[in-house]
């Protein structure tokens, strides 16, 4: 009888937490999971536990560990060990007690069933247990000292019955769903501080060039900065944010698409916490933190409206009643032309200084591919983006007719822009698996391919979505492990290596122009469209056509 441990060799900070989950390992049963490690994200708030326990029809439990010698004197948690006595920051109860409730309400998005019964424990694998022990923060059920290690599952099991045998279980199949839920965001927080450790290395130079141009603009208290897809626009909008923060400033950055709000909050979860924005996310996230309601019962266009409407009036009210200690010294909103004007009077009166406060914008006008009108208040000329740091310069050069500034690629030539044809009538979505297929054959990693749509959605986008949520579908694209199936609209400011893109968008769509742009932007590699010619002709003009067929 022996657990599964994910993962399978985990490496260990101190002994002590290779004590216990030897133990669990050995204890539980087969069809129980340790988790080792298991890192929480959400919002810019960042939690660990050190060892996480999915024990099917039986319950969950997350577990703090402290080696050496622990104690209680006054309320207060002391750890003693080789290098001598300390106090302890925080009661390890209430570590892992917070934890525990991060973890459940991480879910709650993710999945559509909750974590049913679940309980914390603290585990002090090298502590005896006192003859007395009265800690009212931590009954005796929820502390196991060296004498339980050696039948620590029974002592699990008997924690979780005593929160009460009415409470749901998950079953095997849910557990499954959450594990793959969780492991996703684990590997999407890695991938994140990795690359912010790539762009603060010296190698990366295009990327450090680049900043220079936070650097002009370090006496402007409001600056509009429009580029190109690729210009690098969403990383200079994180390292204004953080510059801002630096400089003793509260300040919120913002934007519109749920995938990029999740980029911004794993890379900033990576960065010190005194130099973290104090909000970081969706637009539509601020009215809700500071009272507005939350998102409706009704039909598609009456939640439609509550967005685009509702929330953006609410938030004007909400935040006209802030005082001024609670409003933002400076706000940095990235694909500002996603904004429409309602929502700017709203964000405005977020700011210290209303009209006159720090503000700065980062938007792509050609990116327009929202059915709404809105300019950022900012009457200065905008200052351009002229680099592509994102595609290979073959890219580029395919969309190049429709960017609202002339681009200069910085990057090597890379392979030609490949064009599948597809007959009239015939399945685009169809056409483009297969494109897929022919990349992984051909020796590309699952997690290095995007399949977007311009039109309907692909079928396998809708059932992850309905599977694990909107944010577990955007963490599993950033834990970077499968093929993503996605669509432009909500793909501005992301990338991959390799991008097949379908045209399945009608051509007499109005935006259909703006979401060609934002289709043939996204590789860095690698470029396949697949198609009708006669689609690509009219939605994209016959430049367009020439660079990406090659005829």
């Amino acid at each position: 009888m022996t657990a599964t441990s994910i993962p399978e060799a985990p490496e260990f900070a101190t002994q002590s937490e290779r004590t216990v989950w030897e133990a669990l390992v050995e204890q539980l049963p087969d069809e129980a999971t340790v988790l080792v490690g298991q890192r929480i994200t959400d919002h810019a708030r960042e939690v660990e536990i050190d060892l996480l326990v999915f024990w099917p029809e039986v319950g969950v439990v997350a577990l703090e560990v402290k080696g050496g010698t622990v104690s209680v004197q006054d309320g207060e948690w002391f750890q003693s060990d080789g290098s001598g006595r300390r106090a302890l920051a925080k009661s390890p109860i209430e570590q892992v007690r917070q934890a525990k409730h991060e973890l459940s309400e991480f879910l709650k998005s993710r999945v559509s069933f909750g974590l049913g019964r679940i309980t914390h424990v603290v585990v002090l694998p090298y502590t005896q247990a006192p003859p007395k022990w009265a800690v009212p923060d931590a009954p005796r059920h929820l502390v196991a000292f060296a004498q339980d290690v050696e039948h620590l599952a029974g002592f699990l099991a008997e924690a979780l019955r005593k929160q009460g045998a009415s409470a749901s279980v998950l079953t095997e199949k849910q557990t499954a769903v959450v594990l793959k839920t969780l492991r996703a965001t684990h590997k999407a927080v890695e991938n994140a501080q990795l690359r912010s450790q790539e762009i603060t290395d010296a190698g990366n130079q295009l990327t450090r060039e680049q900043e220079k141009v936070l650097a002009l603009l370090r006496f402007q208290h409001r600056a509009q900065l429009i580029g190109g897809a690729g210009s690098g626009k969403t990383h200079l909008a994180l390292m204004k944010a953080r510059d801002q923060v630096r400089a003793g400033k509260r300040v919120a950055l913002v934007c519109y698409s749920r995938g990029l709000a999740r980029h911004f909050e794993l890379t900033v979860a990576g960065w010190p916490p005194e130099e973290r924005p104090q909000f970081v996310g969706l637009f539509h996230d601020l009215p809700v933190l500071l009272g507005a309601e939350a998102e409706p019962e009704g039909t598609r266009e009456e939640i439609a409206q509550y967005y685009d409407e509702v929330l953006p009036r609410r938030l004007a009210e909400l935040a006209a009643e802030l005082p001024d200690e609670h409003r933002f010294e400076a706000i940095v909103v990235d694909e500002a032309q996603d904004f429409a004007d309602s929502w700017w009077e709203g964000l405005t009166l977020c700011l210290l200084g209303g009209e006159d406060g720090e503000l700065f914008v980062f938007a792509d006008a050609h990116q327009k591919v929202f059915d709404r009108e809105g300019s950022s208040p900012i009457t200065l000329s905008p200052f351009p983006l002229d680099d592509n740091l994102r595609n290979t310069a073959t890219i580029a050069e395919c969309f190049a007719p429709l960017t609202p500034v002339e681009q200069i690629a910085r990057m090597d030539a890379g392979v030609p822009v490949r064009f599948v044809p597809v007959a009239a009538g015939a399945s685009v979505t169809e056409a483009a698996d297969d494109q897929v297929e022919a990349m992984l054959d051909a020796g590309w990693s699952p997690g290095d391919v995007a399949l977007l749509t311009t039109g309907r959605r692909h079928g396998e986008q809708i059932a992850q979505v309905d599977a694990v949520g909107p944010a577990g579908y955007w963490d599993a694209f950033f834990a970077g492990d499968e093929v993503f199936y996605g669509h432009v609209l909500g793909f501005k400011g992301l990338e991959r290596p390799v991008v097949v893109l379908a045209l399945n968008d009608d051509p007499d769509n109005a935006l259909a122009t703006q979401k060609l742009y934002v289709g043939l932007s996204r590789a860095r590699s690698e470029l396949v469209v697949v198609g009708n010619p006669q689609d690509l002709l009219e939605i994209g003009g016959e430049d367009v056509f020439r660079r990406v067929t090659g005829a």
